[in-house]
């Protein structure tokens, strides 16, 4: 399909990024009849959230469940998809030294796995963390390593995250700030696992069972974003990159960006980016200073590419996802799409596997071409103890990700710290997401952040930037959490008249 030609314009939001944040905040202004327009560098909306195809097989950049405990987010969700979500069983288990793990951990099935020596070490481990702790011999975690090693020990540490870990950041345990851990796993207890396993627990704080999906993934929301948006006359041009956004003192001005072999600037009130924002200070004419562009150097990457392959069977294993954690193999996850939804895959003979692995531009990984890195994966999974023979692997594809994760080492903290500074200190631009704001989110809050800065448009005042500081993983985000976020709007949004939808 052509990209939509762009024209120069003056318009009261300007909004760079087509992912789940650029376009919530468009969707949220469009219902109290704000007008904006969305320029959006690849060529679909959804970001990292899109939805790929090959010859019919639909596949995610990675898996994307639609769970959220923000109920303004959900009700996005369902004002948007509403019956074109399923319910999807929620299974995924650890591969490791050759046998399958449950995650969360099944405490009789693991000390089976491990055997009782490993498992009784395991748990000396453990205890020897916990009364060193007690004792108060151990400081502040402040690396990865540090942080697990305390809550779990030494030994489950290296058998259960070190691999895996490593696999996906590229860089050693103790070189990834303490952050990242307390973000993504803090609620995780090897005790109450235990005592769960044992005895069971009406308070468990154990993952979801099953979850929201649509029904020809992820990207199916934001395409339909996208023609909801468009059809209110909020125009979302794709193919489209920012090559320049001019600023005067405090305020940007206008943004100049490419479409093709075509130039065009837009004039705007409001800015709102989900672009990296590295890029978008490298952006910014005039330049900022030094010390602003020196951080933004500093803020560090990881790449991500996944191999689809199509295998002759009609079922394998029973996982949306598997984290493979054996170091023997390069793959860090593998998806089976066909069980997150059976319209993924066209043949209901066939079975769709995304091989996924983290890397960055330059590692001999990133590097292979697209026919050797298929080949490579085929090998894999015929290796892996999934039923997968070589010849089952009838044919595949390659999509690379830049920039997938925002990186969280030992200096990201520093730098992120100067580029939020400098960014406050404009009074019309508020920059949104996982790459705007350089943080390890989860989709709920990216639009979250994009949610809010679109009420701050209308007249309301939240600080975007601490909606996240220290959260726990996002299926523990609680619904009293969120009230707390909000505060009296200068406009209150009930007397702003939305938009009419569209059919």
């Amino acid at each position: 399909m052509e990209p939509r030609a762009v024209e120069d314009s003056t318009v009261p939001v300007i909004v760079i990024g087509g992912g789940p944040a650029g376009l919530t905040s468009s969707y949220e202004l469009m219902k109290h009849n704000v007008k904006s327009i969305v320029l959006e560098k690849a060529d679909k909306v959804g970001g990292i959230s899109r939805t790929e195809s090959y010859k019919g097989y639909r596949f995610d950049i990675g898996g994307h469940r639609f769970f959220t405990k923000v109920g303004e987010v959900k009700a996005i969700w369902q004002e948007i998809l509403g019956d074109d979500f399923i319910q999807t069983p929620r299974l995924s288990r650890i591969y490791y030294d050759g046998k399958f793990y449950d995650y969360p951990i099944s405490i009789f099935k693991t000390l089976r796995n491990l055997g009782f020596i490993r498992s009784f070490l395991i748990v000396m481990s453990y205890l020897k963390a916990k009364l060193k702790r007690y004792l108060g011999l151990s400081g502040e975690p402040q690396t990865f390593e540090d942080w697990v090693t305390d809550c779990f020990g030494a030994r489950l540490y290296r058998i259960f995250f070190k691999t895996y870990t490593e696999k996906v950041w590229g860089i050693p345990c103790n070189q990834i700030r303490a952050d990242w851990a307390a973000q993504r796993i803090k609620n995780l207890s090897l005790k109450e696992a235990v005592i769960n396993a044992l005895f069971g627990s009406k308070n468990s704080k154990s993952l979801i069972k099953t979850f929201d999906y649509p029904r020809l993934g992820p990207g199916m929301m934001w395409e339909r974003c996208q023609e909801i948006l468009e059809d209110n006359e909020i125009p979302v041009h794709l193919n489209t990159e920012v090559v320049r956004v001019e600023r005067e003192g405090n305020r940007l001005t206008r943004v100049l960006a490419k479409q093709g072999d075509r130039n065009f600037e837009l004039v705007g009130d409001h800015f709102v980016s989900s672009m990296p924002i590295t890029a978008l200070v490298h952006r910014m004419d005039p330049p900022p200073p030094n010390y602003v562009l020196e951080a933004a150097r500093g803020l560090k990457y990881r790449d991500f590419l996944i191999v689809s392959l199509v295998i002759d069977r009609v079922r394998l294993f029973p996982d949306n996802w598997l984290y493979i954690h054996s170091p023997e193999f390069k793959v860090g996850r593998i998806q089976n799409f066909k069980n997150w939804s059976v319209a993924m895959v066209p043949d209901p003979s066939k079975t769709c596997l995304g091989m996924e692995y983290f890397c960055s531009q330059g590692d001999e990984i990133w590097e292979m071409t697209d026919s050797q890195m298929i080949e490579f994966a085929s090998r894999e999974i015929a290796k892996l103890n999934l039923g997968v023979k070589a010849r089952d692997v009838e044919d595949g594809c390659v999509i690379r990700q830049y920039k997938a994760y925002p990186v969280y080492d030992g200096e990201y903290r520093r730098h992120l710290k100067v580029l939020e500074d400098y960014i406050r200190g404009f009074e019309n631009l508020q920059t949104v997401g996982r790459n705007g704001m350089h943080r390890y989110n989860n989709q709920d809050h990216s639009m979250l952040s994009a949610l809010l800065a679109a009420r701050n448009i209308l007249g309301e005042e939240h600080d975007i930037w601490n909606i996240n500081v220290e959260r726990s993983y996002h299926e523990n985000f609680t619904d009293q959490e969120w009230s707390q976020l909000k505060k009296k709007s200068a406009q209150p949004v009930a007397e702003l008249k939305p938009l009419s939808r569209a059919a």
